[in-house]
């Protein structure tokens, strides 16, 4: 509360967490795409023409809110919420 009395915008939450996906772990089930609220997560493939196995993939950092919805949500914990120190 210092940064508020200082006049400094405090949005309530200091950090920024993301979502760090683990290739070796995904299964590209997609429900982690399913329930982030900001549509920053996607299916990709990674071959170039769209075909193989997909994965999950963080396309949109800036827009991520750090709810960790997709994290709880994950049914092989391929995906864990690391604090970047960015402050917001």
């Amino acid at each position: 509360l210092a940064a508020v009395s200082e006049g400094l915008a405090y949005s309530g939450r200091p950090y920024t967490f993301l979502p760090a996906i683990n290739p070796a772990r995904c299964t590209g089930c997609g429900w982690c795409v399913g329930v982030c609220p900001p549509h920053v997560l996607s299916l990709q493939t990674q071959q170039p023409n769209g075909w193989g196995p997909k994965q999950a993939a963080l396309h949109g950092a800036d827009d991520c809110t750090g709810c960790a919805l997709c994290a709880v949500r994950c049914p092989v914990d391929a995906i864990q919420m690391l604090r970047t120190g960015k402050h917001r």
